[in-house]
């Protein structure tokens, strides 16, 4: 084992600091990569001597504060754009639903702090803060000791417990290696995401779905009613709705006050898989609305070339801004 780790170490020097920036940067971009393992390895590494405390540390922080700060800027300067692609590339697309707008303006200082554990936030909770303008220096702040949290920890675990760790990389004896394992890793992690997602949303493929054409011609005979329930379709002047839609804000579902028992609903969304019309879906049928999702969702009726209408203006709703607030 020693003669192992000694031709092991030269290649971990060799590589370790590229591969280590690497990844974090990526997966604070939102790809489900396995950053905290090569942290782990990193500082195991360190403890060993084939890597620098200073560089390993200095490079994770800076790459992930890298990242954040291209998400800030990107989300300070495009709005919900950036945050329709993160929520397009999650491994769990209820966060689109869940992690809405008014409660990151409630939570967001603190939810800063430790965003960087919670997969499908750790991407989101930079551009939130720069769409909804968050003073620089402040999310800087916040992000640096959230980010050092999260670096600190891991780097530490893993150069406290550099001997199991090196009992688990004994036999790979190039840093090729260590690489198609982290990345065969980061392979089996998303699919245990899609597995527990499939698990978990077994109850939805019950609910029925239909196409743009047939919703159309369903709608055209009066035969349903159509709603909109993007979690973050209004907060952008000049968006726009399927015709005749009317909106049904999806965290604000107690009760289905005001939506009719006796005509048929199709709910519509911008989420990968339709994830928000089918939770609201869900929620809906439990409480004896009857109601269909709309295959596709807002994308799949535009592409279809069906009849769009720009949104009121006086259903716009105001993005929550940090910056109205006292520092």
């Amino acid at each position: 084992m020693i003669a192992v780790m000694d031709s092991l170490l030269p290649e971990i020097a060799r590589y370790g600091i590229p591969l280590l920036s690497g990844l974090v940067f990526l997966e604070a971009m939102g790809l489900p990569l396995p950053a905290s393992l090569a942290l782990l390895v990193a500082g195991a590494s360190s403890a060993r001597g084939s890597l620098r405390p200073e560089l390993t540390l200095g490079a994770a922080l800076a790459a992930m504060l890298c990242a954040d700060n291209l998400l800030y800027f990107g989300g300070r300067y495009t709005g919900w754009w950036l945050l329709r692609i993160l929520c397009r590339l999650s491994l769990n697309p209820e966060s689109c639903i869940l992690r809405t707008a008014g409660s990151f303006y409630r939570r967001g200082r603190y939810l800063l702090l430790f965003a960087k554990f919670v997969p499908g936030i750790n991407s989101l909770a930079p551009p939130l803060a720069g769409s909804m303008k968050m003073p620089y220096g402040q999310f800087f702040l916040l992000d640096l000791a959230g980010a050092s949290f999260y670096v600190g920890l891991y780097w530490t675990v893993g150069f406290l417990l550099s001997g199991i760790l090196g009992r688990v990389i004994q036999g790979l004896d190039t840093a090729g290696r260590i690489l198609a394992v982290l990345v065969a890793i980061a392979v089996l992690i998303y699919i245990a995401y899609q597995i527990r997602f499939w698990i978990k949303n077994r109850a939805l493929r019950a609910i029925p779905r239909v196409t743009p054409a047939e919703a159309s011609r369903i709608l055209a005979s009066g035969g349903a009613a159509i709603y909109d329930v993007r979690s973050h379709g209004y907060y952008e002047e000049g968006a726009a709705r399927i015709q005749g839609s009317q909106r049904l804000e999806p965290n604000s579902l107690d009760g289905a006050t005001g939506l009719p028992k006796t005509t048929p609903l199709i709910l519509y969304c911008t989420c990968v898989r339709e994830a928000t019309s089918l939770a609201v879906a869900n929620l809906l049928r439990q409480q004896g609305v009857e109601c269909s999702v709309l295959t596709g969702g807002l994308r799949a009726w535009r592409k279809a070339g069906l009849p769009l209408e720009p949104v009121p203006p006086e259903e716009i709703v105001a993005l929550p801004s940090f910056a109205v607030l006292k520092r």
